[in-house]
């Protein structure tokens, strides 16, 4: 009776992690597709000094980085609060860490393009 019962886990286990390769290999090949081609409408369109093509990247990047916790750190089993704790700390410090890499780049791009530095590395 115990062996019935471990296959059912197994068969359940084996099941979630083909959903989960499964997800994840669709927004990857999604991010290469759109890496390959860059459509021109999404290279050329920008927002927030940015184009399109990089926020889609961005957004599928943190997408993934979230799933991947949720699914391999088994936080959906855990309670709503140290789920809320783990996964929101994480995707705000992302956020900020891409904010403050989209300020200061534009800010080096700026002095490079206005002042007296030239580009010469």
């Amino acid at each position: 009776m115990a062996h019935d019962t471990t296959h059912g886990e197994h068969s359940g286990a084996k099941k979630r992690i083909w959903q989960v390769f499964i997800i994840l290999s669709i927004l990857t090949i999604v991010e290469v597709v759109l890496g390959i081609f860059k459509p021109e409408f999404l290279v050329d369109t920008d927002l927030v000094s940015i184009s399109l093509l990089n926020w889609i990247f961005i957004i599928l990047t943190i997408i993934k980085a979230y799933y991947i916790v949720w699914a391999f750190m088994h936080m959906e089993h855990e309670a709503a609060s140290l789920r809320r704790v783990v996964v929101w700390t994480g995707v705000f410090l992302i956020c900020y860490l891409i904010a403050i890499l989209l300020i200061e780049g534009s800010y080096i791009q700026e002095v490079y393009e206005t002042e007296y530095i030239t580009w010469d590395f």
